[in-house]
């Protein structure tokens, strides 16, 4: 790696963070995710898909939306690999995929819902 000379020293170890910094292309495959999750009600649907295996029509009826809504939705977490969708019959049911970066996600979402909201408390 190429070292970087900066124009000021304000910190001792600018030199070990320039040279472990991960690529642009990392950053942009994070800031992907959280685009994904940047609409309430993405983060609502993944949310429930994190808990369970759900339909369209169910996750309609959770929402208070439209299925063409929902699966609007549905379509873009899954084009951002945040779920997974299996089909039975006609149906096809949606769930969160199992990786570690989708349990990381979930789990913050709980936490900050726990912090910022008065009636969450347990």
């Amino acid at each position: 790696m190429t070292q970087t000379q900066l124009p000021h020293s304000h910190c001792k170890n600018t030199t070990d963070i320039c040279d472990h910094m991960p690529e642009t292309s990392d950053f942009q495959t994070v800031s992907d995710v959280f685009k994904q999750l940047g609409d309430a009600t993405r983060i609502r649907i993944f949310w429930i898909l994190c808990h369970c295996e759900e339909c369209v029509l169910n996750i309609s009826a959770m929402m208070g939306m439209s299925s063409p809504a929902v699966s609007h939705h549905l379509k873009l977490l899954k084009a951002g690999g945040l779920i997974t969708s299996r089909r039975e019959g006609k149906e096809v049911y949606y769930k969160a995929v199992d990786t570690k970066q989708a349990q990381l996600l979930h789990h913050m979402i709980e936490k900050m819902v726990e912090i910022t909201c008065p009636s969450s408390e347990k």
